[in-house]
């Protein structure tokens, strides 16, 4: 049984962790150390449902929450250094279209904003768990801020993968589960997705001997 002081306060501590990593991955430019950031964001989402888990007394939430740590913090991350492994030398994002200062200043702009655009969803339900929304939705924000800043395509698709994490913390904290189904059906279209992405990264390297993609529109042009 966990008190109340003790739910906020590990609750406070998972969400901490999962900003925290997010801006460790928009900070550092090795791709290696981004795969590990992110499968501790996996760790840190996964331990988040778990506090909710027995918060509620929830064992379908407890299945989740281990279901996530296996595919979040394990799965993807093998897969994602798999496709580095395959990548050779280029295992650095040289030329990311922001530098890390501006990346950062834009990393607090968007916190700010998730916060002014998360309030209407937490006065709906004000609650210890819908209080950390901003959290989700910074997350959200800061991997799209990857996705469409980064030129490698590796690096793109680590930003996808952040913001499926922040939706779904998002999903778990304003509904307290989103449902075992539904999870382990959100959770396959990611897999997917990712072994999709991998094969095409690993075709292109074939075929122009690079996944760069600002390298691979000069071919074209």
């Amino acid at each position: 049984m966990v008190s109340d002081t003790a739910y906020v306060q590990l609750l406070d501590l998972a969400c901490g962790g999962l900003l925290l990593t997010a801006v460790l991955i928009v900070w550092r430019r090795e791709l290696a150390v981004i795969i590990r950031v992110f499968a501790v964001q996996g760790l840190v989402l996964a331990a988040l449902v778990a506090v909710l888990a027995v918060h509620e007394h929830s064992a379908e939430l407890g299945a989740v929450a281990a279901g996530l740590a296996v595919l979040r913090a394990g799965v993807l991350p093998y897969l994602l250094r798999r496709a580095l492994a395959q990548a050779g030398e280029r295992r650095r994002e040289t030329r990311p279209l922001v530098n890390v200062a501006a990346s950062l200043l834009s990393v607090a702009v968007l916190a700010m904003l998730a916060y002014a655009v998360s309030q209407p969803l937490i006065e709906l339900a004000p609650s210890p768990a819908t209080q950390a929304i901003p959290v989700g939705m910074t997350v959200v924000l800061i991997g799209f801020f990857v996705l469409v800043t980064r030129r490698r395509a590796l690096s793109q698709l680590v930003g996808f993968l952040l913001m499926d994490n922040g939706i779904t913390a998002i999903g778990f904290l304003t509904t307290t589960g989103a449902g075992l189904v539904v999870e382990l059906g959100v959770s396959l279209d990611v897999l997917l997705v990712v072994l999709v992405l991998q094969i095409l990264a690993t075709r292109m390297r074939e075929t122009f001997g690079d996944a760069d993609l600002d390298e691979l529109r000069e071919l074209r042009d």
